[in-house]
């Protein structure tokens, strides 16, 4: 154990492990429908344990940096497989992007070296009236939509990314424990790029271990960082005066992102008044071949 601006930091580490990675850079006529349809993609996207993909939005991006000179939102989606990336990059950019008024789909990954035929396949929904062109120096599709059409650059890129960053909140309450987390997802969204945080507003209520104790799960409750069951299991990992705990989740698409966000994330979180001591989850090195050491980061 040791201390980070008078608040104890347990010397633990968390296990990450590598997925594909695909980037995609939506614009729109405005941050309204920008937003909205990076949303609308990146949902039911918090874990690959129980959700088709891990997904959220990284952050806006400037009409002077995008494509074709309109507002832009830049969002993440990762898988296992590269396969299962590729349909669940058709699947969301099919029903949630090419559905979402004014909005248009660019790769984010231009330099990647594997690259998947993502636009190839959604132009069938043009039903033959669909034309390939080159636009603003890419390889593009343009389909034909009642609105007008919906512009969506031919391949995508596809590389190994990192998944499972994290860090634990332990706290007084929930109002101190809250604040903290959205203080650590605020300014990790205004200071990292390259990484997202997959969970709801990027924040983790119920934390997860491998397996179950009584149940045929792939995951359960991590039970001893529950406050309810303090005193009541052998193995409670909770301190006294701990009554709530959240967990950030952080992908990114190299490592050093991720280093980065969660040292970011910790700092923030620490400023708050009523958070008692910052942990991270893993499994003691057992899966994931990637490790990041809170003391590390924070020095």
């Amino acid at each position: 154990m040791f201390r980070y601006e008078g608040v104890e930091i347990e010397d633990t580490f968390a296990e990450l492990f590598p997925m594909w990675a695909g980037r995609i850079l939506i614009t729109a006529e405005n941050e309204k429908w920008a937003l909205t349809a990076a949303t609308v993609a990146t949902g039911f996207a918090s874990s690959i344990i129980g959700s088709p993909a891990e997904a959220g939005v990284e952050g806006l991006v400037s009409p002077r940096d995008t494509p074709d000179g309109r507002i832009g939102v830049l969002i993440q989606i990762y898988n296992t497989s590269r396969s299962e990336l590729k349909g669940q990059m058709i699947a969301r950019i099919g029903q949630c992007i090419m559905t979402c008024p004014t909005t248009a789909a660019f790769d984010a990954l231009p330099e990647a070296k594997r690259r998947l035929k993502v636009g190839r396949s959604l132009r069938l929904f043009g039903d033959g009236f669909q034309r390939r062109d080159e636009l603003y120096g890419r390889k593009v599709w343009r389909i034909p939509v009642m609105e007008g059409e919906f512009i969506v650059e031919e391949t995508f890129g596809a590389k190994k990314g990192v998944a499972g960053g994290n860090f634990l909140i332990l706290s007084k309450d929930l109002r101190s424990g809250l604040s903290a987390a959205e203080a650590a997802v605020n300014a990790i969204k205004k200071e990292v790029r390259g990484v997202i945080m997959p969970f709801p507003g990027g924040i983790c209520r119920s934390g997860s271990k491998v397996g179950s104790l009584k149940y045929k799960l792939p995951a359960s409750t991590n039970h001893p960082f529950c406050p309810k069951l303090k005193g009541l299991i052998p193995d409670s990992l909770l301190p006294e005066g701990v009554n709530s705990v959240y967990e950030i989740i952080i992908n990114g698409l190299k490592l050093e992102y991720v280093k980065e966000a969660m040292a970011v994330g910790i700092k923030a979180a620490v400023k708050v008044p009523g958070v008692l001591r910052i942990s991270a989850g893993n499994y003691g090195g057992k899966f994931g071949p990637m490790k990041v050491y809170l003391k590390e980061i924070l020095s």
